[in-house]
């Protein structure tokens, strides 16, 4: 009966230690759950610079578009500013050439 009872309590004291040790794998766990976080924090961070970075070049490229389209604007105001003035003055050609008074012809 004492053999029985030291195999008993001999089995608790293994079953407590044996039962201690998964404490590390739950650290290894928590670690491997951190450096995932971490991975995934980076991949987002690159993620975001990179369209960052998409954005900016399509406001520069915007800007250029920007840029040759007042360039035309400006060019056909210049023409209609041009076309304007030689009207004006073929207006006022029209206006003088009536306002002069016609050669009196000798009679």
């Amino acid at each position: 009966m004492k053999n029985t009872i030291a195999a008993l309590i001999a089995t608790v004291f293994a079953t407590a230690a044996f039962a201690q040790t998964p404490a590390a794998p739950a650290a290894a766990k928590a670690e491997a759950t951190h450096t995932k976080e971490v991975a995934k924090a980076d991949a987002k961070e690159t993620k975001a610079v990179v369209k960052a970075d998409a954005k900016e070049a399509a406001v520069a490229a915007d800007a250029k578009a920007d840029v040759a389209g007042a360039k035309a604007d400006a060019k056909v105001k210049k023409a209609k500013a041009h076309h304007k003035a030689a009207k004006a003055k073929a207006k006022a050609d029209e206006k003088a050439v009536e306002a002069t008074p016609a050669p009196a012809t000798a009679q």
